[in-house]
């Protein structure tokens, strides 16, 4: 099983990088991820991959299973999970084309974010949702392909479609955010409950409208295929950085130890089996 995952944003449907190429459909008790599963190898590992808006971008930022998305991750063994994601920024220090990697989330969304529910509770300590090695090693692998990179900031995830007003725009500058986007909140808390290392690496596509030009499909699109060279590098060589033998010493991989305060008698076993994958190592 492979250790390592990514989820392509947007303009980002496959990976021309990898060799071994096979295509995995899998179901999840929540319902079915965003498309296949590409699983390949990047050098000399093997990684998967998943299009977060599906081949073809058919799916919305608030269409999205992201439950389903994570837990089809960890059903095929991904311990580390590196989200790619298209976004705007907020601060003119962060131009378009720079690679910006937040180590902090604000929610403006009121998506299904958590496994659980329906008979069992559990809490997770989410502090400091990003992965302190993961990101760790976005940031050599970006610096090592010479990006323009920016490490530590805060993400405010938007519900979209729509772009921003400009009220919300400015708002969202008062408030401190550092780049606006609308998938990844979400991904990042499922992956802290599923007990995986989670980092983004947000491409910067445009100044979100704040700046005097509204923001449209083109001009990202436009910047995303300029950053694509720089993207895929940036993913390989993070790829090769990232020790897949180690036994993880984050706090990423024990999220659930005392997180889970259900008694375990009150739990069923349909709980269980929905679960699986996520409790295994509680509730024996």
């Amino acid at each position: 099983m492979s250790k390592i995952g990514i989820i392509g944003g947007t303009g980002l449907y496959e990976m021309e990088s990898f060799h071994n190429k096979e295509w995995i459909e899998l179901e999840t008790p929540f319902g079915k991820p965003s498309d296949s599963y590409l699983r390949g190898k990047l050098g000399e590992k093997e990684v998967l991959f998943l299009p977060r808006h599906g081949r073809g971008h058919t799916i919305l930022p608030g269409e999205l299973n992201y439950r389903a998305n994570i837990y089809g991750f960890k059903k095929l063994g991904v311990e580390r999970l590196i989200a790619v994601s298209a976004v705007g920024s907020l601060k003119k220090k962060l131009q378009p084309l720079d690679i910006f990697l937040p180590d902090q989330f604000f929610n403006r969304t009121s998506r299904a974010d958590t496994f659980f529910g329906e008979g069992i509770a559990a809490h997770i300590s989410f502090a400091d949702p990003i992965c302190p090695y993961l990101i760790e090693i976005l940031a050599q692998a970006a610096r090592k392909m010479k990006a323009r990179v920016h490490k530590g900031g805060t993400y405010v995830n938007i519900e979209g479609p729509a772009f921003s007003t400009r009220a919300e725009s400015g708002l969202y500058r008062q408030w401190g955010m550092d780049i606006i986007g609308m998938t990844s909140m979400v991904e990042a808390k499922l992956a802290r409950e599923a007990e995986m290392c989670y980092a983004n690496m947000a491409m910067i596509t445009d100044y979100d409208c704040w700046h005097g030009e509204s923001v449209t499909v083109d001009i990202i699109i436009e910047n995303l295929k300029k950053n694509t060279n720089m993207s895929m590098r940036t993913l390989r060589r993070a790829v090769e950085l990232i020790d897949v033998g180690d036994e993880r010493s984050c706090f990423c991989r024990s999220a659930l130890k005392d997180a889970i305060v259900t008694d375990r008698e009150k739990i069923s076993p349909e709980v269980i089996e929905r679960l699986g994958p996520l409790v295994k190592n509680y509730l024996k």
